[in-house]
């Protein structure tokens, strides 16, 4: 059996590049939609509801993708096809959702900024989902780590720059307030026209860059037996899901609680500080200067904890080569656990960036560390599907999030900022979770 290649450092690269305008556009939705939603009317109590269109569509749209790619050979490869026209009709979702007040002759603005919402994300995950297969597909066991690492750190480079879109917008001189008679401020709309456009050149460049291996090499690499009769076409999601082995439920607890808090955070942190640092306490109206401001700098917080993320995500292999996966893995939450509790004592909002670096360790080492941990563990012929199946533990936790978030905030008093302390408290569980997983290969047949 031949074994796969080793790979330069820049065809790595060239292997995720995309996924870092996928990350620009997924950082703008992230940062803007309760934002936009808030101004096309929607309410901070029933807010978590419109968010649940982005985990129902990853737990639907994943594992179909990833067993859709496992299947498919084309010209441009099995992977290639589903980022390519995912990132095409993400691009366009992209362009209508802040432009929502616009096609009222459609639909009522919230439900029109809902509907590209559902799109926006269901297109997303059809993109994202193959980038993760697609490092399982081409990168050798020994630069595994690299290639996670790598990923994790063009995700986090792409969410500082879509994070921090729309506060540059205004410092060149875009407007941050809706002008009369509109709902969604100039610099919000530009940044999501600007980060569709980025998203649509980066996916190009991996396609266009990337040759996967042919049916023939994919199978020698991976120790595929081509003659072997073919049983996946009678192999139920159900029965994949029963032969998954133990490392996938181990890592699935701690991507639950991992997830929970994530959910929580983006959903509520431009309220959270809008009312605390802002307000002084007080509620403020979703159109008022303060409120655009406190949006504005939710993104530069979450750019902040992504240039962190970017950061660590470079030198996790070496830190994980040292101290092992589990610890490196553990730690990071611990920390970004303490980040989120934090923001509950700061009324200051540079300060506020000493408390989210804490959850750039922790996202750095969610997008790498569960990736190259379970891959190692799964059977190459359905590595895409089991990539999309393990998608489901970060939709179920954020469909949850997005449940109880409403009971939660009405539980303390409307009060945003202890829904990130409980946010907090759950990426603790999930850094203590790390210690139960068993790293082992497994073999399922």
């Amino acid at each position: 059996m031949m074994e796969k290649p080793k790979l330069s450092f820049w065809q790595i690269w060239n292997l995720s590049f995309g996924f870092l305008g996928v990350q620009i556009g997924y950082s703008l939705q992230n940062g803007n939609t309760s934002r936009i939603l808030e101004a096309l009317g929607a309410d901070v109590h029933s807010i978590g509801y419109f968010w649940l269109a982005a985990p129902l569509a990853g737990l639907i749209v994943q594992p179909i993708i990833g067993l859709s790619s496992d299947k498919t050979w084309t010209k441009l490869g099995r992977r290639i096809p589903f980022i390519f026209f995912g990132a095409i009709v993400s691009a366009m979702a992209m362009f209508f959702m802040p432009n929502a007040e616009y096609f009222t002759y459609l639909l009522p603005p919230l439900v029109f900024g809902a509907v590209m919402l559902l799109l926006m994300d269901t297109s997303f995950n059809v993109t994202m989902q193959p980038f993760r297969a697609l490092v399982g597909d081409m990168v050798n066991d020994e630069q595994r780590n690299l290639g996670y690492s790598l990923q994790s750190a063009l995700i986090n480079f792409g969410a500082v720059f879509g994070s921090l879109l729309p506060w540059i917008l205004v410092k060149i001189g875009m407007s941050n307030v809706p002008a009369a008679g509109e709902k969604v401020a100039e610099s919000v709309i530009w940044s999501f026209y600007i980060g569709g456009t980025i998203l649509l050149g980066t996916v190009l460049w991996t396609v266009l860059r990337t040759k996967e291996y042919a049916p023939k090499e994919h199978a020698e690499y991976n120790k595929i037996d081509l003659n072997a009769p073919e049983k996946s076409e009678k192999t139920s999601i159900f029965t994949l899901i029963g032969n998954a082995p133990k490392i996938f439920w181990q890592l699935g607890i701690v991507q639950f609680f991992s997830w929970f808090a994530l959910f929580l955070m983006w959903v509520y942190t431009t309220r959270a500080i809008a009312n605390q640092v802002w307000g002084h306490g007080i509620a403020l109206d979703a159109k008022s200067v303060g409120f655009n401001e406190a949006g504005d700098w939710t993104g530069v917080m979450f750019a902040f904890y992504s240039g962190v993320a970017a950061v660590f995500s470079l030198l996790i292999p070496s830190i994980a080569k040292s101290i092992g996966r589990k610890k490196t893995y553990s730690f990071s939450l611990v920390l970004g656990g303490l980040g989120l509790i934090s923001m509950f004592l700061v009324e200051d909002k540079n300060m506020l960036l000493l408390s989210i670096s804490g959850v750039g360790l922790a996202w750095a080492a969610i997008l790498a560390m569960p990736y190259a941990m379970l891959s190692g563990s799964l059977p190459a012929d359905k590595m895409g599907v089991y990539m999309g199946l393990f998608n489901a533990t970060i939709t179920i936790p954020q469909i949850a999030a997005g449940v109880l978030g409403s009971t939660l905030i009405a539980l303390f008093g409307g009060n945003p900022m202890a829904i990130i302390v409980i946010a907090g408290a759950s990426m603790l569980i999930a850094g203590t979770a790390v210690f139960f997983v068993k790293e082992k290969v497994a073999t399922i047949k």
